[in-house]
């Protein structure tokens, strides 16, 4: 894994989620053009993990998640389980992110975000110690943020 001062990249894509003829959006986040799916799946492979990587981007018509602006930033009012400080980054693959959520802290500073503090709470044994964190320059998460919500809004109101 790379050290916690490696810069990353995030994005957000939103995009059809499900065989509806009107399918649900899916809020599906990336780090270095790399689906968050595929890096804790292949996270989760090389622990042993059972049911390794079985999870989706949000799906945003199933999730009040509020001002996506504020969840993605981990605003504690925004905060998916205040309780705990998280937000969750992916659901499950079900398309429910209170079935299977993969969280994150969100710690926002000056000039970086950072992700860290991995779990998912409904399987607690397991250590996401060595996943990441992952560090973003602050002026491009806020941007991506801002593309994602601006698309999402859009959407909404078609």
């Amino acid at each position: 894994m790379p050290s916690p001062l490696t810069i990353r990249r995030v994005r957000f894509d939103v995009r059809p989620w499900g065989d509806d003829a009107d399918p649900a959006r899916e809020l599906h986040p990336f780090v270095d053009n790399v689906s968050l799916v595929e890096l804790v799946a292949g996270y989760e492979r090389s622990s042993g993990f059972d049911v390794p990587g079985a999870y989706a981007g949000l799906v945003l018509d199933h999730f009040n998640f509020g001002d996506l602006t504020a969840y993605l930033m981990g605003e504690p009012e925004a905060a998916y389980w205040t309780q705990r400080g998280t937000i969750a980054l992916l659901g499950c693959d079900c398309g429910e992110v209170g079935c299977r959520p993969f969280e994150s802290r969100v710690l926002v500073e000056k000039d970086l975000v950072i992700w860290r503090g991995f779990t998912q709470p409904f399987r607690p044994q397991r250590d996401y110690g060595s996943f990441g964190p992952f560090t973003f320059r602050r002026n491009q998460y806020d941007s991506a943020v801002r593309e994602a919500a601006a698309v999402v809004s859009e959407r909404a109101d078609t």
